[in-house]
Parts: structure tokens; C-alpha cells; sequence
């Protein structure tokens, strides 16, 4: 047994915790699930290649908070994913938390679902959609997820865990007490004796643990990472005084590291050339942040730029293009279909999807590119394309200058360049609007506009 599953039993409860993780290198599959590596036939895995998926989630990180996008942090393992992967500079999440996590678990806009802001999470209930985890699972995946769960319906028992397609879960319990310094965890819906422990850490010792027991594959780790979300606190590796930015620079780079340990574990089992990571930011930093020395329009909660642009890097060894970057529209639907496509997974039917894969992309091919993204938060929303936004309220922006700056577009100004636009993007939240909680998802299309900032309860 190796030293990083021997502390997290040791943490969980020994015996009773080994009992309900499993032994070592044994994966539970459901039924009749097709053999690892093998892609079921109504899936698309390229050439029956089925990858090990490690989704990795950062708490408010946008573009802001990380180097190989411009940001004065320092992330040397995050820019080395980048550097030897597939860099996306245009992937968008909502303004916050609960409605990204809904619309990456279900693969549904935030009005189908009804979690349309934090507070409403309850809404996606496993029971009226179908989490990607549960499809993976279907597909024979093992599944596993380590960290923040509670802007959705909470995992009180490994039952609901199950019910949302997890096999084994950590999740920070945030009605018991901190993220941080003497955490509330539960492992399976039980509380787990962590008091002299860095929650950070004991995520990554799950995680870690999970692909080791996992390695001969295939699986699916997903790992909401509690950091870099406030309040924002010393890490292991602070040093004492300095003020926020020093602190939240402390912060970045603990996460990174705690990325670098999972990655060398992957390195140590042999697993990278078999493992699709995949990493991106829940919403935009608190205040945005800069890139390239210039100040980030809007931030957190804000339906600017600074709200939902985050960074997105998919790094698989052997196979992702190394050291390329896209400029393809993504947004956090889009995890969905991607995920179901790498993995050979059937979609659900019946369901309406509004997620279009990006895995041919992660496969070096064109793929077909999204010709826009939609985002809402509460009642405000918009759409947009590769340079005009719309908002609801009709107002439109041309983004040449984004992510720093939002130029208004009158009705009646920027030539026939800017009314095709406004009549295209239009078109696109019309159809939206018309198909409601369901209903298919309109054609392709585009975006411009301008939405108050949200005043909404930050999680």
C-alpha cells in the first residue's frame, strides 16, 4: 500500500474506510459494462481508445489568476499543461458557481434546469436529469469526485452519490464547518476525522488514492477544487504577514503544486498517455484581475467579460495538439457531450442537450466549432459570437477590445457588419426563450449586448 492511501485510511477511519473504497486496483463496474478500453458501440471513443478522465475544477479562477493566459500569478504546472497540451482562449462558465457546476454535470442551459443563480442548485435534482457521471458509469467508467459539491442538491449518503453516477465521494461539508483549516469533509456521506489537516491536502490524498485503486482503468476523477475561493487564508507553504495579493498569490500556488502531485502520481502509475486532464475555473476572479498588465472588465458575479471567462487546458498526453492554442467558442454545456464522446458513452434520450463536444479538437481535427455561447445568471443573460455580445435587455457590444473593455453598439450604429449581427444573435435568444425548460436547443448562430452587475449571494 502506498504512503498517499495509508494517510488517507489512517484520516477516514481505517478498516471501515478500506471497506467502503474498495481494495487496491479494483474498479466496481456496472453490469454488463463493456471492458475497459473497449468502446461501446453506441459511443464515438476515437478508435476504441477510451481515456482515463481527470476533471479538474478551480474555485472563482478565471483568466486572471493563472500565467500561460497573461495573469502576473505564478502557475508553472498549469503553464506546462498548456505548453505540452491544447490551450482554449475563449471558454466561458456563468458568472458563478452553482449554475457552471449545474450546466457541466447536465449539459443543459441554466433555464432548463432552474438553477439560474447560487441558492437555486436544488433544482437539478438527479432524478430529473442525467449527470454525466451516471452516463460514464453506464459506460463502464469507475467515478469518483473530490471537493466542493454544494452549490447543486447536497450528497448527504453514497446513495445519492450513486444516484448522481459517483461510486466513492469526498465533499466538503459546508454546513459542518471550514474548507480550509480544521475542515468539515464527509467520505461517503460520513464524517471524516480531518481536524489536524489542510482540506486542500485531504482532497488530494483522495484523489490520488482514487486513481491509484483505478489504474487499470477507465475512470473518471472529478475534482472541484476548494481553492481559490475565500475566504482567502495562509496555506502550508505561507509565509506569515504580507497582505491579499500575497495571500491569494500563496493560495494560486498551492493549487498549482497540488495539481503537479497529481499529475506525478499519473507519471509514477504510468497513466499519462492513457489520462485526458482536463482544467478549467467554475466563474472570473473576485475584481477579475489583469492579463498582460491590463485591468480584466468586470469579475465575479459580473455578466462582463471578467464574470465567465475562465481559462480551459485539456492536456493527454500523445494525443492532444502540444502546444497549441484555439480560439473555438466553449462553454460549460459543452463538458458534457466532450466527456460522453471521449469516453464512448451513449447521450441520454429524451433530454434535451445543449452541449456540443469539443473532442474532435482534443484529437487534433477541426471539429465543428461552436458559432456561439449562451450564459444567464438570474434573469440576465446573453449571447454572443466570435466578436459582437447581446444581451436580453437588447443591448449590444462589440468585443474587439475584450476581455478589457465592452464597446456599446447602438441600434442604429456600426454598420451592416454590426445589424447582421444583432438580427443573428437575436434570432438565437428568441429560439431559446421559445423552447423553454425543453425543447431542442435553437440552430447555430451568434451574440452582443450590455446586463447590470449581479448583487447575488456569493458561495
Amino acid at each position: 500500500m502506498n504512503s498517499t492511501r495509508r494517510d488517507f485510511l489512517r484520516i477516514a477511519g481505517g478498516a471501515a474506510a478500506a471497506a467502503a473504497l474498495g481494495r487496491p486496483g479494483r474498479a466496481e463496474a456496472p453490469a454488463a459494462a463493456p471492458a475497459a478500453g473497449s468502446a461501446p458501440a453506441a459511443g464515438s471513443a476515437p478508435a476504441g481508445r477510451r481515456p482515463n478522465i481527470v476533471f479538474i475544477l478551480a474555485d472563482d479562477y478565471g483568466i486572471g489568476g493563472i500565467g500561460c493566459y497573461g495573469a502576473a500569478y505564478k502557475t508553472p504546472v498549469q503553464d506546462a499543461l498548456a505548453r505540452e497540451g491544447l490551450r482554449f482562449e475563449q471558454c466561458y462558465s456563468a458568472p458563478l458557481c452553482g449554475p457552471s457546476r449545474a450546466m457541466l454535470m447536465t449539459g443543459r442551459y441554466a433555464f432548463r434546469t432552474g438553477v439560474v443563480d447560487n441558492g437555486t442548485g436544488g433544482a437539478a435534482s438527479p432524478k430529473r436529469e442525467v449527470p454525466i457521471a451516471r452516463i460514464l458509469k453506464q459506460a463502464g467508467y469507475a467515478t469518483g469526485f473530490a471537493g466542493k459539491w454544494h452549490q447543486l442538491e447536497y450528497l448527504n449518503t453514497a446513495e445519492e452519490g450513486r444516484e448522481w453516477g459517483f461510486d466513492e465521494f469526498l465533499r466538503w461539508n459546508r454546513a459542518r464547518g471550514e474548507r480550509y483549516w480544521q475542515p468539515a469533509y464527509e467520505l461517503n456521506g460520513k464524517p471524516v476525522d480531518a481536524q489536524d489537516k489542510y482540506g486542500p491536502d485531504l482532497c488530494h490524498e483522495f484523489a490520488a488514492d482514487f486513481i491509484s485503486r483505478h489504474k487499470e482503468g477507465p475512470f473518471f476523477l472529478y475534482y472541484p477544487m476548494v481553492l481559490v475561493h475565500g475566504p482567502i487564508l495562509r496555506t502550508p507553504d505561507g509565509a506569515e504577514g504580507g497582505g491579499r495579493q500575497d495571500l491569494f498569490a500563496d493560495n494560486v500556488a498551492y493549487m498549482d503544486k497540488l495539481i503537479g502531485k497529481l499529475v506525478a502520481e499519473l507519471d509514477r502509475l504510468k497513466l499519462r498517455e492513457n489520462t485526458a486532464i482536463v482544467f478549467t475555473g467554475d466563474n472570473g476572479n473576485v475584481g477579475g484581475g489583469t492579463v498582460n498588465g491590463r485591468k480584466i472588465e468586470g469579475g465575479k458575479g459580473s455578466m462582463k467579460e471578467g464574470g465567465s471567462r475562465v481559462p480551459l487546458i485539456v492536456n493527454w498526453k500523445g494525443t492532444t495538439p502540444a502546444g497549441q492554442t484555439s480560439k473555438d467558442l466553449i462553454d460549460f454545456s459543452d463538458f458534457y457531450a466532450t466527456f460522453a464522446e471521449l469516453a464512448g458513452a451513449k447521450p441520454p434520450e429524451g433530454v434535451t442537450l445543449d452541449s456540443r463536444s469539443f473532442a474532435p479538437q482534443v484529437l487534433g481535427r477541426p471539429g465543428k466549432p461552436r458559432e456561439w455561447l449562451y450564459v444567464q445568471l438570474g434573469s440576465a443573460r446573453y449571447v454572443r459570437d466570435a466578436r459582437y455580445k447581446l444581451y436580453g435587455d437588447g443591448a449590444m457590444a462589440d468585443l474587439a477590445e475584450a476581455p478589457f473593455q465592452e464597446k456599446p453598439v447602438a441600434a442604429d450604429a456600426g454598420g451592416a457588419e454590426a445589424a447582421e449581427a444583432r438580427k443573428r444573435l437575436q434570432a438565437v435568444l428568441d429560439g431559446l426563450e421559445a423552447s423553454g425548460g425543453e425543447g431542442a436547443a435553437p440552430a447555430e448562430p451568434g451574440p452582443p449586448g450590455k446586463a447590470a452587475r449581479a448583487k447575488r449571494k456569493k458561495a
